[in-house]
């Protein structure tokens, strides 16, 4: 059974018929993410080894948290990250939402209590994404596009934002290195729909090599 058997796809999705975009450089996206992905996972195994264990030693849980996302024209596919939020962290999320510091159908506080100690640390540094490499190897994701959305936050979208789910999701995008969570949901759609405009594969490189002074430094991330 492949692994997105079991997700429905709602029928919200066959109404919107999304259509994807014509990349140009597709074959050579997909290289470059193969090659990508599999360079890191090689180099950073030590570190998924580390973070594995301080998973497991902070809190209870699984080390792995898999929640569905919604990628290319609205398909689901189970996303994984190195857990950074204790068990009941979904359960919590109803009596939290009239503290929501953000605007649109997303949810972020800066301080949230559901976050570990080791979590908080995990995101500052982007090191709970890691596990994204193996997303994109099986074609999920790319290393450069829009970062894949949950399902109630898709329900949500205009016309503006349904048009990031035209392209495969990534890891990162002009919002991991132009201020992440300190953008509005507007100015987050905006570039999104900006990378959708300029999209190839040196607006790719420049955009990885501009991630990784942009994770070092962790502004904005939380």
């Amino acid at each position: 059974m492949k692994v997105n058997e079991f997700i429905e796809v709602p029928s919200y999705f066959d109404r919107t018929r999304l259509t994807p975009k014509v990349c140009r450089y597709a074959t050579i996206k997909r290289i470059f993410d193969i090659v990508i992905s599999c360079i890191a996972l090689v180099i950073l195994l030590p570190w998924f080894v580390l973070i594995a264990v301080l998973v497991r030693l902070s809190s209870p849980g699984p080390v792995i948290y898999r929640s569905e996302r919604i990628g290319l024209c609205g398909k689901p596919f189970k996303f994984p990250k190195f857990r950074s939020m204790y068990l009941d962290a979904d359960k919590r999320l109803a009596e939290l939402q009239k503290v929501n510091e953000k605007d649109g159908p997303i949810f972020k506080i800066k301080n949230d209590p559901r976050i570990t100690p080791i979590g908080r640390i995990l995101r500052k540094f982007s090191l709970d994404e890691l596990p994204q490499f193996i997303s994109v190897l099986r074609g999920e994701m790319s290393i450069v596009g829009p970062r894949p959305p949950i399902r109630h936050e898709v329900e949500q979208y205009d016309d503006v934002a349904m048009r990031r789910l035209t392209v495969k999701p990534g890891i990162t995008c002009y919002w991991q290195v132009m201020g992440r969570s300190d953008l509005t949901f507007d100015e987050w759609m905006e570039l999104d729909n900006r990378y959708i405009d300029e999209m190839n594969f040196l607006v790719d490189l420049s955009i990885v090599l501009r991630t990784i002074p942009a994770v070092i430094r962790g502004r904005g991330a939380y």
